[in-house]
């Protein structure tokens, strides 16, 4: 059986950070080839500025389908799309119009809105109760996870990284949100 996992991170959240980091572990350790998309050369100040978020997304869906250009998908029985905030648009985007779509399961870690302007299979979410990049108390985040039937874990007092500030609490963060990314990865 083969499988892949493919990360997609965030703007300033890369692949080597705690959350992704530790996913991309977990899945190894299960057997998955992993593909990390890494990508940069994003404008400033992005948030709060609609038309430097789409920017943003254009260069990483450009950067993540030059890396899968490679990869013919199809051929995996098993794909895990691993993303954190703008990285779950992009796997969103990807796994909707892939032909592999039924084989592709997604964990967004912090995901945006616009993540579920588009439709995939199975996933899994974690959220941050202060998330500044989704309203804080107002996110719809599990609102809308809720309505598409993807568990959604939130976490509170934890911000767009699922932190605190607190270094003990959000080490318990991060070892429940791997014990979840682990029970889904299978």
């Amino acid at each position: 059986m083969r499988k892949l996992a493919v990360i997609f991170p965030g703007i300033g959240y890369t692949a080597d950070k705690p959350l992704l980091h530790y996913s991309r572990r977990i899945a190894a350790d299960r057997g998955y080839e992993v593909l990390v998309v890494n990508y940069g050369g994003f404008p400033p100040k992005i948030k709060g500025d609609r038309k430097r978020m789409e920017e943003s997304f254009e260069i990483a869906m450009w950067k993540a389908a030059e890396i899968l250009s490679g990869t013919d998908l199809t051929s995996y029985d098993d794909i895990l799309f691993i993303g954190k905030s703008i990285g779950t648009i992009v796997a969103a985007k990807i796994a909707s119009g892939s032909p592999a779509s039924d084989r592709i399961r997604l964990v967004l870690y912090t995901p945006l809105e616009d993540t579920f302007a588009f439709s995939f299979g199975e996933a899994i979410a974690f959220t941050g109760a202060d998330d500044p990049w989704v309203g804080k108390e107002k996110s719809r985040i599990p609102g809308i996870c809720k309505e598409r039937g993807i568990p959604c874990h939130l976490f509170a007092e934890a911000n767009h990284s699922l932190e605190s500030g607190d270094l003990f609490r959000d080490l318990e963060t991060l070892c429940r949100v791997m014990k979840e990314t682990e029970k889904f990865i299978g």
